[in-house]
């Protein structure tokens, strides 16, 4: 027995709408407000292990669910490092990340490996380009999302060894610090209203 027309017509609309979700060519456009975002730093050393953060500008995704590929930025202002230490920071900012020549840290997309579901939990890898002192790194970021009515949460890790990259470690006689620094975000990503 077939079932009434109100009764498929839901399921119709999901099946159409997630078939057009995965077709290649749909991209996907995300807006990330720096205010709902935490961009924070991990780094040991021998005698204790340093908190801080930094402070997101600006960012935007794009992504094709289709063919995986992605683009866009996330921009950090690299003078907005806060360990609680003004001393610390003050190094950090003139010796290690020259901010003054360098006021910017940005991320950029190019891929995303796994799939982005458009709502509940989804795991994926996010390949892209980490400019920092003024070059260029491919890194992958593991990201965990959660979906939800057009937003996505989204937490994921990655570690920046800074010394390989040509920074200067901050160590001295007394203190010894980890050559690698890990870096923490927890953002919302926005469907942007059309």
């Amino acid at each position: 027995m077939m079932k009434p027309l109100r009764v498929l017509l839901p399921q119709v609309i999901c099946a159409a709408l997630l078939t057009a979700a995965s077709l290649p060519g749909q991209l996907q456009s995300l807006q990330i407000d720096p205010a709902d975002t935490k961009v924070d730093f991990v780094l040991p050393t021998v005698f204790h292990t340093v908190h801080g953060h930094f402070v997101l500008k600006r960012g935007t995704v794009q992504f094709n669910p289709g063919t995986g590929t992605a683009s866009g930025e996330l921009v950090v202002d690299a003078a907005s490092g806060d360990s609680g230490s003004k001393a610390r920071d003050h190094r950090m900012n003139k010796e290690i990340l020259q901010s003054e020549k360098f006021p910017e840290i940005v991320f950029r997309p190019t891929s995303v490996e796994g799939k982005v579901l458009p709502s509940g939990a989804s795991q994926i890898q996010l390949h892209g380009i980490f400019s920092i002192h003024g070059q260029d790194h491919e890194i992958v970021m593991p990201l965990d999302i959660q979906a939800s009515e057009g937003h996505y949460t989204a937490k994921g890790h990655f570690s920046v060894p800074y010394v390989k990259w040509g920074m200067k470690n901050p160590s001295t006689l007394m203190l010894r610090v980890n050559d690698t620094v890990d870096i923490q975000i927890e953002t919302i990503a926005r469907v942007p209203h059309s």
